[in-house]
């Protein structure tokens, strides 16, 4: 389990968050259970409506093709974006 975990980490870190960090957002790691991988949608991402689309039709399908063990993605956003500096409803 802790080298599924490991290889997500890593997909996240050199393959997703580049993407994403370019567009002032960030998705971060909560945890991994029974082929559920759940995400903090962070930064501009928080409460963005395109992050759901980007989070199924690009985050998904990648961490479903580098690590199979990923049979489903949920996300939840950040409670308090503003706090952070950031602003995903402007």
């Amino acid at each position: 389990m802790s080298e599924t975990i490991d290889n997500i980490k890593k997909v996240l870190t050199e393959k997703i968050q580049p993407n994403v960090a370019a567009h002032g957002g960030e998705i971060k790691f909560v945890s991994f259970e029974e082929g559920i991988l759940k995400l903090l949608m962070a930064g501009s991402c928080s409460g963005c409506r395109m992050s759901q689309m980007t989070l199924h039709r690009g985050v998904e399908n990648m961490m479903k093709h580098y690590v199979p063990e990923v049979k489903q993605i949920v996300a939840e956003d950040e409670t308090k974006p503003g706090e952070e500096g950031y602003n995903p409803y402007a």
